[in-house]
């Protein structure tokens, strides 16, 4: 009876995913389930299964279970399923990847055209192309990495006849799974107990963004774990190899490298720019073209401006801001990213979990110094975690659904329900000066 607790929590999981598929699309002329009640539905029901999940954790870490890693995969494995062939209903993103892959097997650079491009009028199809998000006037924003995985991926579902969507989501599982299987070994290196994997397995996050929008951000997380794993076994090599690929997956990574490149690694300084020029090399071809949307996102989200930055519209709440405000507000965020850069690079090289508690910190800094509108830039937090969870961490990436209800990303509120309580955890850990979870619990040494 002592994994009662557990099976509960597992099959509230997937009894509330059961729930959020029976939603109605309900919104005329919206992608997916739009910005109305249905959405509200589904975000509260995210929420429970967030609850569901926190229940889990606290079961897990104090000890009261001991499930077997079958179990834990298993739930792991239905809440993936379950979502899985489901077309996705929360975001589109995932008929661009298939396009961008389809451009490239046609022997087309795709920072070249945008989709509208009447020079890829052969290509449109009745189910990619009509869904694909800023088709009239937006080149493609992924950088190398995803699109060599785009292609594979595009490639491999034509030759065994999938269909496109369920080839592309079934793809980004899988790089989801190598990265499952990453963690597994860190936290073996970490001499921590497996089961441990739940912290990430569980989370309604990767479950709704990975198997069910199909994101990109699953390979981030993929070469996040590897690069971790690589560094904490001694192959900084092959950890500056992944880490350059998470980089080019979404450029997001970047902000790890003081936490897994130690000062004089020359191997992995070189191999890191190494594979970032090798993998820029095949679209060279498109001049200044290949860095795609990325200027055009940022001013779109308000990034450039600073009206789409959290911290910085709660000043603007409080006190008038000059035009130069986002300037200067960025140019302090990254002088800070950088005296906490040089201190990580001049500490001495950390242990697996002070390696994982590292990461923590700069991926923290940025996400709320940045403050992303979309609930899976967050999915990469996880990787650390489940090596060191922090109650912050798991908090910010599980509330990070409640961005879904600011879809102008104007309001304070919802932004101030996921980023506030994140702070204040976070602050708690800092003041209490002790790990998320007991070493003594744990029986291991520190």
């Amino acid at each position: 009876m002592r994994h009662w607790g557990l099976y509960g929590c597992a099959l509230g999981l997937l009894a509330l995913g059961a729930a959020a598929l029976a939603i109605p699309h309900p919104v005329p002329g919206q992608f997916g389930i739009g910005y109305g009640a249905a959405l509200r539905a589904f975000v509260f029901i995210a929420c429970l299964q967030g609850l569901a999940y926190f229940a889990a954790v606290f079961v897990l870490l104090r000890g009261a279970a001991r499930p077997g890693i079958g179990f834990i995969l298993g739930v792991a494995i239905l809440l993936r399923l379950m979502v899985l062939v489901v077309p996705p209903f929360l975001s589109n993103d995932l008929y661009r990847y298939i396009w961008d892959g389809w451009v490239q097997l046609a022997g087309i650079n795709p920072y070249r055209y945008i989709p509208d491009d009447s020079s890829l009028a052969f290509l449109r199809d009745a189910v990619v192309f009509p869904n694909i998000n800023r088709a009239s006037y937006a080149p493609t924003i992924y950088p190398p990495a995803a699109q060599i995985f785009f292609a594979v991926a595009a490639g491999v579902a034509k030759i065994v006849h999938l269909p496109p969507v369920f080839g592309m989501k079934l793809a980004m599982v899988g790089a989801e799974a190598v990265g499952i299987w990453a963690m597994l070994r860190l936290l073996d290196k970490a001499g921590l107990p497996r089961r441990r994997i739940l912290i990430y397995a569980w989370n309604p996050l990767p479950v709704w963004e990975f198997a069910g929008s199909g994101h990109v951000d699953a390979i981030v997380v993929c070469f996040v774990a590897l690069g971790l794993l690589a560094v904490a076994t001694g192959r900084t090599g092959f950890g500056g190899a992944a880490l350059a690929s998470a980089v080019l997956a979404k450029f997001l990574p970047v902000v790890l490298l003081p936490a897994l490149w130690r000062r004089w690694d020359w191997k992995f300084a070189g191999v890191f720019i190494g594979v970032i020029v090798l993998l820029y090399l095949p679209y060279l071809g498109a001049g200044k073209a290949v860095l795609g949307f990325l200027g055009g996102y940022a001013a779109q989200e308000n990034i450039d401006s600073g009206q789409g930055i959290f911290l910085l519209q709660v000043i603007g709440a409080l006190v008038p801001l000059s035009a130069a405000a986002a300037k200067i507000y960025l140019g302090i965020f990254a002088l800070v990213l950088a005296v906490i850069a040089v201190a990580m690079l001049w500490a001495p090289a950390p242990s697996a979990r002070a390696l994982e508690r590292r990461c923590l910190v700069l991926g923290g800094v940025l996400v709320v110094g940045v403050s992303p509108h979309y609930p899976w830039y967050f999915a990469f937090l996880l990787v650390p975690a489940c090596v060191a969870p922090s109650p912050a961490t798991l908090y910010l990436v599980t509330a990070s659904f409640l961005l879904y209800l600011n879809p102008t990303h104007t309001q304070l509120f919802w932004p101030a329900m996921v980023f506030g309580p994140y702070a204040l955890l976070a602050a708690w850990d800092f003041v209490a000066k002790r790990p998320a979870v007991s070493a003594v619990r744990q029986g291991v040494k520190i």
